[in-house]
């Protein structure tokens, strides 16, 4: 375990402590998250900052690849060994995960060398997605392989759905809705264009009247698959997990 910096700044501390809570996480060694968030090229112009996130970026990778391997498993207990490797590479990839820290607020809390700052590293998709993988290392450094996974399945329980092709997003939405706040998904048709050859449609998904997300499609079905897919995205981003009892958003 990584020995926490004595002389990690107050403001430092408090911007850490400020993340951890955000996402719900409780750090026993600060030094991790403050590492795991230290690119390079700061490690570089500062020596004594101590080191970059390349290790804990090492191994995030592979914490990551376990238990996303573990929620196929459990999700998909048919799929064959290259299904499940297909929908492991269409979740755990450099655009997925950027996106993922960026929907965090990652970026805000990186270290970075006057080089990277002045190309707007802080919006480098490459970046984000290693301190992702940095921080998921040092969750597991700090408080084990049980609290990473829980941590991976917050983020990537709704999207496990939508990892297979052929999938009903529906189903799965209504099947994650049902189990994290006892209500079922409604669909909305909000406009409807074209010549009858090649009609458009638009639909919107709400939860207890609440807006989730919107598709579009040249049917019906397709609008509301695409509405509910983006949906089970929006929640993964959001953190939400079927355990809460909390209303969404």
């Amino acid at each position: 375990m990584a020995p926490e910096p004595p002389d990690l700044p107050l403001a430092r501390r408090q911007e850490l402590e400020s993340l951890a809570q955000r996402l719900e996480l409780r750090f026993q060694n600060l030094g991790l998250l403050d590492q795991a968030l230290r690119h390079s090229s700061y490690a570089h112009d500062n020596p004594g900052s101590g080191p970059s996130n390349e290790r804990l970026e090492f191994l995030g990778d592979a914490v990551l690849a376990l238990n996303v391997s573990a929620l196929l498993l459990a999700r998909f207990p048919e799929s064959s060994e290259g299904e499940m490797s297909r929908g492991r590479a269409a979740l755990v990839n450099a655009r997925q995960l950027a996106a993922l820290a960026r929907r965090l607020g990652l970026g805000d809390y990186l270290l970075l060398g006057r080089g990277e700052e002045g190309q707007a590293g802080r919006e480098k998709p490459s970046l984000l997605a290693n301190a992702l993988e940095a921080l998921l290392g040092a969750v597991y450094l700090d408080s084990g392989l049980e609290a990473a996974a829980h941590l991976t399945a917050r983020w990537f329980s709704p999207l496990i759905s939508t990892a297979l092709p052929g999938q009903d997003f529906k189903t799965s939405l209504q099947e994650f809705t049902h189990a994290r706040y006892k209500a079922p998904p409604s669909y909305h048709l909000m406009a409807e264009s074209g010549p009858g050859h090649a009609r458009h449609f638009q639909v919107e998904v709400r939860l207890q009247d609440l807006p989730l997300a919107q598709g579009e499609g040249r049917t019906k079905k397709e609008a509301e698959q695409r509405a509910a897919r983006r949906a089970l995205e929006i929640l993964a981003a959001d953190g939400a997990t079927p355990d809460q009892d909390s209303a969404p958003g």
